[in-house]
């Protein structure tokens, strides 16, 4: 252990500083505010241009390997630390019944028009996991046990980033247009856009009220996450395919992820270490996605063509309407 560690070093401190670039990047008022990009797509792109235009030393390659993988997945786990149950929990059956049936639906819708359009299988489930629960975290949770090609993650990151941009937009005209109240609108909003920043900014366009339904719905969804990948995990391993061959049909990592959320939902973590530690999982997720911008070159996007993109506005679209449709009749 201590040989592999010394070994992969200094490809570590490669991906740690790529991260720190691209986490103070994302604090800019001109990133965080203005163009709403936030730090695991800067940390993408700035690997994918040092991959596409400069080699890789061969020193650098451990380390690299074991930030997208071995690192990654401590960083999925801390995502339990912005979870609580308590604040799910106010806002009441039929909302949850909203998330959840709809969640589902358009995973579904996404996995089966990704499978049509013959889109590759492991970034059909990427796609359509990013676009249903929570953006680039779900991302790069199912890519742990998904384990995809090394364009899959950075392919899935740009659709979802791009759609989500969109509508912090397009959700607050769409909102007056249709004349919701601020609870159907934080419902429709939460349920339905896909990362929680971009939920933050589209809720805010709207009304104070409209953000903080908008933020304890997304943690709902947020909450899918483990279930879905515990089965991802199950489907790798009944799957028997030499790839998933390292794959734990329970994943110590989201063992982990319940384990901080239930610690944070019960309020043992004093709040004076919750924010903190929160913002430093932020920077080891940018560690992780470094890993994976660096091995990835935008031509390898470029091949992928445009189905990908199509599944993800497909799905968005999808996840939309029905949330809008389901609030419309459950909770007005």
């Amino acid at each position: 252990m201590i040989a592999r560690l010394r070994e992969a070093f200094s490809g570590l401190v490669v991906a740690a500083l790529l991260a720190t670039a691209a986490f103070m990047l994302g604090d800019t008022p001109v990133f965080r505010d203005t163009l709403r990009v936030g730090p695991l797509l800067l940390v993408i792109l700035l690997g994918m241009a040092w991959g596409s235009f400069m080699r890789l030393p061969e020193w650098a390659l451990p380390g690299i390997r074991m930030a997208q993988r071995p690192l990654l997945r401590w960083a999925v786990a801390g995502l339990g630390l912005r979870l609580s149950l308590g604040e799910i929990a106010r806002i009441g059956a039929p909302a949850l019944a909203v998330v959840v049936v709809a969640t589902f639906a358009s995973l579904l819708f996404a996995w089966w028009l990704a499978k049509r359009l013959g889109v590759g299988e492991k970034l059909g489930l990427l796609l359509g996991v990013g676009g249903a629960i929570c953006g680039a975290s779900a991302v790069v949770a199912a890519d742990s046990v998904v384990q995809g090609e090394r364009r899959d993650s950075a392919l899935a990151l740009g659709v979802i980033t791009l759609l989500g941009t969109i509508g912090i937009v397009a959700y607050p005209w769409l909102g007056h247009a249709f004349g919701m109240s601020d609870f159907l609108y934080g419902v429709w909003d939460g349920a339905s856009l896909h990362e929680m920043a971009q939920v933050v900014a589209a809720g805010a366009g709207y009304s104070p009220g409209a953000v903080e339904v908008a933020t304890v719905v997304k943690l709902v969804r947020i909450c899918l996450l483990a279930p879905v990948v515990f089965w991802l995990a199950w489907r790798a391993r009944a799957g028997g395919a030499e790839s998933h061959a390292k794959v734990s049909i329970v994943p110590w990592f989201l063992v982990a992820f319940v384990a901080f959320a239930a610690l944070n939902s019960f309020g043992v973590i004093p709040k004076a270490v919750l924010e903190p530690a929160r913002r430093f999982d932020l920077w080891l997720l940018c560690v992780g996605m470094a890993g994976v911008g660096l091995q990835t070159r935008f031509s390898d996007i470029a091949e992928a063509g445009a189905r990908p993109i199509l599944v993800g506005v497909a799905q968005w679209l999808f996840l939309a309407v029905v949330a809008y449709l389901l609030a419309l009749a459950l909770v007005r």
